[in-house]
């Protein structure tokens, strides 16, 4: 069988849907993100779990229905955003010609409750089962809803989810299979997931809930959960130009790889993580002084905001020295199988703005954690090529590089910074 024939052209960002805990919509988000405004606080009404007990950064958002899972309403929203803002004459594409890549999504368990004769927790609710256990529920819900009749891909990869939505839609993309794609992740907070984080003692606690995340910080306990989600209209680069499509990013390169370490730990010595970096670089015909700017993973725990910078290190060499890095979960919260792609977005608004984001509550610089990562105040830099990195469950490693599309006249334009 002959293998397919694969398109080297390159694969751009023409739109993006942002939504988190400090705001709806994309401008608004990243407004906050600039000026390191925080919205956690100390979550109730989650069954099961005391109210107050744990620190969250929810999105307050109205459901359409009691009945939908809040995650996938949160794809619609994202979606919906994605879509109007590359500004798409859907009349000229062929939707056989447009995927959609949503990472997998927790189930609704709420009928648990129900089962268990603990209907107290949870009143009483009629759940479609396509949503109760199907984990694609989300990415065939949110391809129906715009007519996307192209490759479908959904995977369960813990946080590197988001990352690995979007490296499987630019594949799609480079394999002929479609020539755009709606890539993204969204993550609501479930009593599951905040319950066994709290037993492995991975959440972060402060009296002031907005302190209690502090990556690369000696008193960093932990990180804490949020929501919201971010989804992009990937497109090839031909196909954005023949449309006169606004860009926001190059995607240079992307590279997967594994640990195989342990289910949650990460590997000390950073071996896998450093040679991820290598290879991303090397995929991406970038060399370590070209990144001015690395979006890290950055979880405020102790064991991985270490490796994560000795990763970094080995791999840049001197040039480490010379970037600068923010861990922008001390903003938004660990917003798990969407962590990657809000992550992804926040970056390529950095370098649209030529503006890099703050790592907030970093006010004791762990000396092991010796990399510039822009303390309490974000700052004006124009950025040629950025990283992005992903540290998840399981082993998965995920790493994308973005460069600035000055070399195309359909660029999008700076945000004013005032704005």
């Amino acid at each position: 069988m002959l293998p397919s024939k694969r398109i080297t052209e390159h694969v751009v960002i023409t739109g993006i849907g942002l939504t988190a805990s400090v705001g709806e919509g994309r401008e608004s988000v990243w407004r906050a993100v600039r000026s390191g405004t925080s919205s956690m606080r100390r979550l109730s009404g989650l069954p099961g779990i005391p109210d107050g007990l744990l620190i969250g950064a929810p999105v307050d958002i109205e459901l359409s229905s009691p009945d939908k899972l809040k995650s996938i309403a949160l794809c619609e929203l994202i979606s919906d955003e994605a879509i109007a803002d590359a500004d798409l004459d859907r009349g000229a594409i062929d939707p056989a010609r447009f995927g959609c890549a949503v990472s997998a999504h927790m189930g609704d368990v709420r009928h648990l409750y129900e089962m268990f004769g603990a209907s107290h927790l949870n009143p009483p609710t009629v759940v479609p089962w396509t949503e109760q256990w199907l984990p694609n529920s989300a990415c065939s819900i949110v391809a129906n809803r715009h007519n996307l009749m192209g490759p479908r891909l959904s995977h369960s990869t813990a946080c590197a989810s988001g990352m690995i939505a979007l490296q499987t839609a630019m594949r799609a993309i480079q394999d002929g299979q479609c020539d755009l794609a709606l890539a993204g992740s969204a993550e609501a907070i479930t009593p599951l997931f905040a319950a066994g984080f709290h037993q492995m003692k991975v959440l972060a606690d402060h009296p002031d809930p907005q302190q209690a995340c502090r990556p690369f910080d000696q008193d960093r306990q932990g990180f804490v959960m949020g929501e919201g989600g971010a989804m992009f209209v990937l497109e090839r680069y031909s196909h954005a130009l023949a449309r006169g499509a606004s860009i926001y990013a190059e995607i240079a390169g992307g590279r997967l790889l594994a640990m195989a370490h342990h289910v949650t730990g990460i590997d000390s010595e950073s071996d896998a993580l450093a040679h991820l970096i290598t290879e991303t670089l090397r995929a991406s015909k970038l060399a370590p002084h070209d990144i001015g700017y690395i979006n890290v993973h950055g979880t405020a725990t102790a064991q991985n905001d270490v490796a994560e910078t000795k990763a970094i290190r080995r791999a840049m060499g001197r040039a480490a020295d010379q970037l600068s890095a923010s861990a922008t979960k001390s903003i938004l919260g660990h917003l798990i199988n969407a962590a990657g792609s809000v992550e992804m977005a926040i970056t390529a608004l950095a370098m649209r703005d030529g503006f890099l984001p703050p790592t907030m509550n970093l006010t004791k610089p762990d000396p092991q954690c010796d990399l510039d990562c822009i303390p309490l105040v974000g700052r004006k830099s124009e950025l040629t090529a950025a990283l992005k990195l992903s540290v998840a469950f399981g082993g998965t490693l995920a790493a994308f590089t973005l460069v600035r599309p000055e070399k195309y006249s359909i660029a999008r334009q700076p945000l004013p910074l005032a704005a």
